[in-house]
This record gives C-alpha cells, structure tokens and sequence, in this order.
C-alpha cells in the first residue's frame, strides 16, 4: 500500500518534540504530525495527548519535496459537533466568570463610571428626536471619558 495525500494511516508515536510528534508509518517510513494537527482544541503541550508508544490513526495531509510526509491526527477523526446556536446573537448569553448580573446590565470597556439613563418608553419617535437622544447620551459619554482622563494624569503624574 503507498503513501499519498489523502491516506489514512495507522502508526505509532516515535518521538515527540515542543513542536509535534513523530509518527512511524508501515514501509518502514515516517511522518510528522504538527501540533496544529493533533486535536481540533488548542493543544499547549504535545505530551498532554500523545505519548511514545501510542498507537494512532493518521491521514497523509502533504509530501513535500524532500519526500517529507505531513500527518494529522485531527483530520483522521470526525469533526466535533458544533455548539448549538441560539437566536439573538452569537454571544447573546455569555458572562464573565462570576458576573452575576443580567446580560443587559453589565457594562464593559473604558466607561465603566457611565451609568446609562433609563430608557423612555418606546414608541414612534422621529428621526430628529432619536438624533438629539443620541447626541445627548453621545456628548454625556465624552464629557466622563474627559473628564477621567484629567484625574487619571493628576493621579499619575506627567509623563
């Protein structure tokens, strides 16, 4: 049986390095699996899910040039299922760990002094009310960011 792209192996770990691990192929041959190429997770350490002497299932994804074969690990599995999407957003439920408040009351990034004003009550409302709402809530915004840039350069001291 030849090595070509697109085979799928079994093979045994020979060595591992920071990079990847080596994998012995039948014909007396070898590949590497790069360590992009071992899970479909982020692998930090190789050593964390491989180990010498592992048995393991491969597919041929390059021969290079110097005759060099490419392996992956991941690619020889099927794929893991992808988390369920809900409606209203990608990130429409996500919280940092511990933050115990309801998604539309966090608030995030340089503002976090700003406290928003309640919302008025909704209803048909004209293009030029929403426009001076929002060069309102705007011009409040800039006037905080200003205003904490002032006290954090007295606090800091110049630079």
């Amino acid at each position: 049986m030849g090595i070509e792209v697109g085979s799928i192996l079994d093979g045994k770990v020979t060595g591992i390095t920071k990079f990847g691990a080596f994998v012995s192929l039948p014909g007396n041959r070898s590949g590497l699996v790069h360590i992009s190429e071992i899970a479909y997770s982020y692998v930090n350490d190789v050593h964390d899910l491989l180990s010498e002497g592992q048995e393991v299932k491969v597919k041929v994804i390059g021969i290079d040039d110097n005759n060099r074969i490419n392996l992956s690990i991941k690619q020889a599995l099927p794929p893991p299922p992808r988390p369920e999407r809900r409606p209203g957003g990608s990130n429409s439920g996500f919280r940092p760990e511990g933050d115990r408040r309801p998604a539309s009351n966090r608030r995030s990034g340089p503002s976090r002094g700003f406290v928003p004003e309640p919302s008025q009550p909704r209803g048909p409302a004209s293009f030029e009310d929403q426009l001076k709402q929002f060069m309102a809530s705007s011009d409040s915004k800039l006037s905080e960011l200003h205003m904490n840039e002032k006290r954090g350069n007295r606090r800091g001291g110049r630079k």
